[in-house]
């Protein structure tokens, strides 16, 4: 595949933009490759400068579940954009989506609007800490929360050690107020609040991870946290940016029953634009400025553009009865059809899938948290990601992401991504 105004795009944008990107993922460093720049899409197509068409697995990172330029999201952006970009003050669009959210996860009783996911979870655990009067969250290895100072920390020597820094520019300080354990371990969550009994303002968890691939939680294991949470009288705060109304109306606490204390929302609630929230316990939200003693502000937050197509994608959601059964059926086709292709040519595979998202890692044996996802064949998945990328596929390009299924997704896209998939495969073995 002949990529040269892609290539020519990267070196213009590394002479202005650092790395040549605005997120290290785009670089595509991770399978060796330059990225692949685009300039339209459309349903569950992307199309990209050179005029090459992919089925889209990416999806804006999990944001647009109605596909790409979705009818009535254009539309409600177009006739907000006439009226205005940004005005400072509020506007009745922001409580027209706060009162959708609201009714969909009954968990959220007050919400506070920002512009990144980032930004949410950085405030919701100000906000827990601010509640509880306590320093210290507890995080999973491999979850992500965005690129705030407290999320950017390793696991440290043993599992009740404080973690570490992960970059530059985070300190010591920060780290030691961070405990990070194993993704699906209780046992390691109560032998730490057993340790630290009056200390950990909150415990923040992606419910369904999907940030080192898509994991799925144990049976009973965010049950255990929500136990722990509430004997020790800290946070329970669910990170469903990612699985905020894609694995279901009312996200991962809605399949799985059980109310966090407080949510971290974005991607799908924007519809595309930058929108994000956080959100629950009236009495917690109620500690926010300007009630309350917690700060938080943001020039862009609540931005009417964003709100516009945040309305017109939950309002889309809520008005179609089958939309979480369709997903999760070309999910499953997926996973299935794609794990199926591995198994016939002998290579090591596990498979999983919950609403509009599903994962495959190259390793065999089942994938419960960051220790056995990183067991997967890279080298493999960056072969892979070229081949499907040479077959008008575009997957997450990283073998540690989750791929992502609109609405707009058909069962000939299916039937083409598994072809694709048995080739590339095929190839890569017959060279190997």
């Amino acid at each position: 595949m002949k990529l040269e105004r892609s290539i020519a795009a990267f070196a213009r944008a590394r002479r202005a933009i650092a790395g040549g990107v605005n997120s290290p993922v785009r670089a595509l460093g991770a399978v060796g490759l330059s990225p692949v720049f685009m300039k339209g899409g459309a349903g569950s197509a992307l199309y990209d400068l050179d005029g090459h068409e992919y089925i889209d697995y990416v999806m804006s990172w999990g944001a647009l579940l109605l596909g790409h330029a979705y009818p009535a999201v254009t539309r409600a952006i177009t006739n907000a954009v006439t009226r205005g970009t940004s005005f400072g003050t509020p506007t009745e669009v922001e409580s027209e989506l706060a009162e959708l959210v609201v009714s969909m996860m009954p968990s959220i009783q007050r919400l506070r609007f920002v512009s990144s996911g980032t930004e949410a979870a950085m405030s919701a655990v100000r906000l827990a800490r601010g509640f509880t009067r306590r320093p210290k969250i507890v995080k999973f290895a491999g979850c992500y929360h965005g690129h705030g100072d407290a999320f950017l920390i390793s696991a440290g020597s043993g599992a009740l050690t404080h973690g570490v820094p992960d970059s530059l520019g985070i300190t010591e300080g920060t780290a030691c107020d961070t405990i990070v354990l194993p993704f699906n371990d209780s046992a390691a969550v109560e032998r730490t609040f057993r340790a630290n009994p009056d200390s950990i303002a909150a415990v923040i968890v992606e419910p369904y991870a999907g940030n080192m691939g898509l994991i799925l939680p144990r049976p009973g294991y965010l049950q255990s946290l929500r136990a722990c949470c509430t004997r020790y009288g800290a946070l329970l705060v669910f990170d469903e940016v990612m699985t905020g109304f894609r694995v279901a109306r009312g996200g991962a606490q809605a399949r799985e029953g059980v109310a966090p204390d407080l949510t971290v929302l974005g991607k799908i609630i924007g519809g595309g634009l930058p929108a994000a929230a956080f959100g629950g316990r009236a009495d917690v939200m109620a500690y926010l400025a300007p009630d309350g003693p917690v700060y938080q502000a943001g020039t862009l937050s609540g931005n009417p553009l964003a709100m516009a197509a945040g309305v017109a994608t939950l309002t889309a959601i809520a008005a179609d009865a089958t939309l979480y059964d369709r997903l999760e059926y070309t999910s499953r086709q997926l996973a299935d059809g794609l794990g199926a292709v591995m198994q016939r040519r002998g290579v090591g595979h596990y498979s999983s899938c919950a609403g509009g998202m599903f994962g495959v890692f190259f390793t065999t044996g089942p994938v419960t948290d960051l220790q056995s996802a990183q067991k997967s064949d890279r080298v493999l998945f960056a072969k892979y990601f070229a081949a499907m990328l040479d077959r008008g596929i575009y997957l997450p390009p990283s073998p540690f992401e989750a791929n992502f299924v609109s609405s707009a997704h058909t069962a000939r896209d299916v039937e083409q991504t598994i072809a694709a998939a048995d080739a590339s495969l095929g190839a890569l073995l017959a060279t190997a």
